[in-house]
């Protein structure tokens, strides 16, 4: 035998190894694991490395994480200063509870406030669904102690989401998350989203009287407004479908609450953190919430933590004396000492490489080079957020009736079998589940960016009623 020939039974033993570690690992995985948000699967992907804006499965296949996980992977994967930064306060101290208080703790809280620029004060949690649960037990307790106890309601907008616990699942509007795990928590009403492709109320984008936001106050004249705690959006609604509202619309609801001592909850689990193409979504529209919520790329995903953002004079009546005036609420692992060592990490990095600033240019970029699928017969829209980007898929133009099942799961698949993953607003609301969804890490470099808009021409051309050397002309000439 000589040594090519030995070489290749090398090769070959390896591939049988990898093999059997692989069928191995997918047994214990159908006997054990249970995947979130899918259908029973018996194969499926094993990630087993990230670097950058990429992911590498078991058997050595290369992706484009286009969604960053989920909406959440923003400085990318394989940071090492992150990791070793979660090593040393591991070290130093790896848990303390914040019934008292911590140093990395206190230094996120401080940070925090700096972007939000506003008075803060920071209640950290694990998740985004604990974050909003936190959110609207301090809005009940706060018009408690300020002697209207009546106001407990809460108004959300169908489509929106904001967690799967029973009270942020309640909040939610999106019918297929809920389905089979009703009743959930009370004193929840939805009003339409703003949702100019599909206007609930026959209206021309640009030229209406911004009927989606009047609906709130109508909702709370309706609910009474000594019932009503708070409201509840997202900037963007996201995971929906990624619905952008016209720009004076946060405006318009800031007004409306202040009209009827209403709290101003606004979720930026999705769009803070610089998705936005500003520190959080809210900034693009120039209003001062109440409340912010914020977990997913607040730690870039490297470690579990959320935060619930508390009005500094909203606080003040939790100040008070008395055994039930401070808020009893306790999380385990909320504000764990590494997670807040990770997210000071991850903002430093944001902050150091001018990811913010990035995410806005990305966004550009990428609304500029795609405009060529405008033109393909099955995409009614495209939607764009800094660097958060919807595309509506239809059956036909004119009528907009939403794309099938089958054509949405197609392009996705065709996009991974090209090595770009993407994603699309799954079980949410029945029969429109017909958006494509991008989100790709800040810190991706041109090339990535390029790499998701020449796969998504390739992927539309070859799916029909357009030429993809034409798209691509198209996009390089734009």
């Amino acid at each position: 035998m000589d040594i090519h020939e030995a070489m290749d039974e090398e090769a070959k033993h390896a591939a049988m190894q990898a093999d059997e570690l692989k069928e191995a690992l997918l047994e214990k995985d159908r006997a054990y694991l249970w995947h979130h948000i899918t259908p029973h699967n018996d194969h499926p992907m094993i990630v087993a490395s990230g670097e950058g804006s990429w992911i590498t499965d078991m058997d050595g296949n290369r992706y484009l994480d286009g969604m960053s996980g989920l909406w959440c992977v923003n400085v990318g994967h394989g940071r090492k200063e992150i990791a070793e930064a979660a090593a040393v306060q591991m070290t130093t101290l790896a848990y303390s509870p914040l019934i008292q208080s911590h140093v990395p703790g206190i230094e996120l809280a401080a940070k925090l406030n700096d972007w939000l620029e506003g008075e803060y004060r920071i209640f950290f949690s694990n998740s985004g669904s604990d974050a909003n649960e936190v959110a609207f037990k301090i809005a009940r307790q706060a018009f408690h102690q300020r002697g209207k106890a009546t106001k407990h309601k809460f108004i959300s907008r169908h489509r929106a989401y904001h967690g799967n616990s029973m009270g942020a699942l309640g909040a939610t509007g999106q019918a297929q998350r809920k389905l089979k795990y009703e009743p959930l928590g009370v004193g929840f009403s939805h009003v339409p989203p703003p949702y100019c492709y599909r206007c609930p109320f026959g209206q021309t984008s640009g030229a209406c009287e911004l009927q989606c936001a009047q609906a709130y106050e109508d909702a709370i004249i309706w609910e009474g407004s000594d019932s009503v705690a708070g409201i509840i959006v997202e900037p963007v609604i996201t995971g929906g479908g990624m619905l952008v509202p016209p720009d004076s619309y946060l405006p318009k609801l800031r007004e409306i609450c202040d009209k009827h001592d209403v709290l101003l909850i606004v979720d930026e689990v999705i769009c803070g953190f610089g998705r936005s193409g500003q520190k959080f979504g809210h900034h693009n529209f120039g209003v001062r919430p109440d409340i912010v919520t914020m977990a997913k790329g607040l730690t870039s995903a490297y470690s579990p933590l959320s935060a619930t953002a508390v009005s500094a004079e909203l606080y003040e009546s939790f100040k008070e004396s008395g055994p039930d005036s401070h808020f009893r609420h306790v999380n385990t692992f909320g504000g764990n000492p590494v997670s807040c060592a990770v997210a000071l990490k991850n903002l430093e990095i944001i902050e150091r490489e001018g990811l913010v600033e990035r995410s806005a240019l990305i966004g550009r970029r990428m609304r500029s080079r795609m405009k060529p699928l405008l033109r393909h017969p099955n995409v009614g829209e495209i939607r764009c957020f800094g660097s958060a980007i919807g595309i509506e898929l239809v059956e036909d133009k004119e009528t907009k009736h939403p794309a099938s099942a089958t054509l949405v799961a197609g392009i996705i698949a065709d996009c991974k079998a090209r090595g770009l993953l993407i994603g699309k607003n799954g079980d949410t609301v029945p029969g429109f589940m017909n958006i494509l969804t991008l989100s790709p890490p800040l810190s991706s470099t041109d090339e990535d960016i390029a790499f998701i808009i020449d796969t998504l021409l390739a992927v539309f051309g070859a799916a029909g009623g357009t030429s993809e050397e034409g798209m691509q002309h198209e996009a390089a000439s734009g």
